[in-house]
């Protein structure tokens, strides 16, 4: 582990605010003007009110369909609409944001020609869950857009790979509501303390295993997996690892990145380029799982390298612990 890192670990009390940490931390990102720090803020005052909209889905009418599709095809939960509009009112006012890219809408909307920074967004990840109780979340990814600030939105600025991303994170609605974000300086978690309001430092510096004995992938497709996939399978049942699948992506996420394990979406015969979207999906958490040791790759590329085409792109998605994400590529590369 590197000096800084190092040094990080002391420097980084437990139950440290966010407002705090993001103040004490600005200048690790090298183009620090308070705008980063202040985005990050927003989003996590808009998961708050989604976070409090979440444990009130029982008690009164937010569950369930809308009865309308979203930008992939699938049924829009009115959670899904209510935690787009929350997050898209929060950016909005904040001013930073120039461009919104989000799961629930076709185009990306346009906020601010003033803002200096684009946002990628899945509102809330694995919503049909809120149902059943089960765990969701919201995933981010930050960009600084490339052309000058206060003229019109460029393809350039919307359509940047992962390694362009200053800042990623997600935020968990489980038995605890926390949010997990990297500048580039390491992955940092924070626990929500409801009666403070506060989100506050509880995992710092989070390294994923190198290796671990969980795999987590949805078997109901096994019959449509790739032969490679389906060895890998086979070899992690072998190895006698544990299956773990909750069909909330970052529920999935955070149980490996605390415990170590992998998490594969692969392509399937219904799906030839994968489920996952690579803007508001993969890219941030292949950045957070590479920036706690872990591995992200679409079987063949480095997930962050990958040029999205559209808003909406899709890809295959092997992401982990580094030793378990290079054995399932390697069962790709011998078939």
């Amino acid at each position: 582990m590197s000096s800084f890192m190092e040094s990080s670990r002391i420097a980084l009390p437990i139950g440290t605010a966010l407002d705090r940490f993001i103040k004490n931390n600005q200048d690790q990102f090298q183009y620090a003007s308070g705008e980063l720090s202040q985005l990050l803020r927003d989003i996590a005052l808009a998961s708050k009110v989604v976070n409090r909209e979440v444990n009130k889905a029982g008690l009164i009418d937010i569950m369930g369909a809308m009865g309308s599709q979203n930008s992939g095809g699938e049924q829009q939960q009115k959670l899904d609409v209510l935690a787009n509009i929350r997050f898209t009112r929060a950016l909005t006012k904040g001013g930073e944001v120039c461009a919104l890219v989000s799961e629930e809408t076709e185009s990306y909307v346009d906020l601010n020609n003033d803002g200096g920074y684009v946002i990628a967004i899945d509102p809330l990840d694995g919503s049909s869950n809120i149902d059943v109780n089960v765990s969701i979340g919201t995933i981010f990814s930050i960009y600084r857009r490339k052309s000058a600030i206060g003229k019109p939105i460029q393809e350039e600025d919307i359509l940047q790979t992962g390694a362009d991303q200053v800042a990623a994170g997600y935020i968990l609605y489980g038995s605890s509501t926390m949010l997990v974000y990297t500048t580039g300086h390491g992955v940092n978690g924070f626990t929500y303390e409801s009666t403070l309001g506060e989100y506050v430092l509880s995992h710092a510096n989070m390294r994923i295993p190198e290796d671990g004995r969980i795999y987590s992938i949805n078997e109901g497709s096994a019959n449509s997996f790739a032969q490679s996939v389906s060895e890998y399978i086979q070899y992690c049942k072998d190895q006698h690892y544990t299956a773990r699948y909750i069909g909330s992506l970052v529920a999935d996420f955070h149980r490996n990145l605390l415990k170590g394990g992998i998490y594969i979406y692969p392509a399937t015969a219904k799906d030839k380029n994968g489920k996952l979207r690579l803007m508001y999906e993969c890219n941030a958490l292949a950045f957070l799982a590479e920036q706690a040791g872990g591995l992200a790759t679409d079987g063949h590329t480095r997930i962050l390298e990958l040029k999205p085409k559209d808003l909406h792109q899709r890809t295959p998605f092997y992401v982990g612990s580094k030793n378990m994400v290079q054995k399932a590529v390697s069962f790709i590369k011998e078939s």
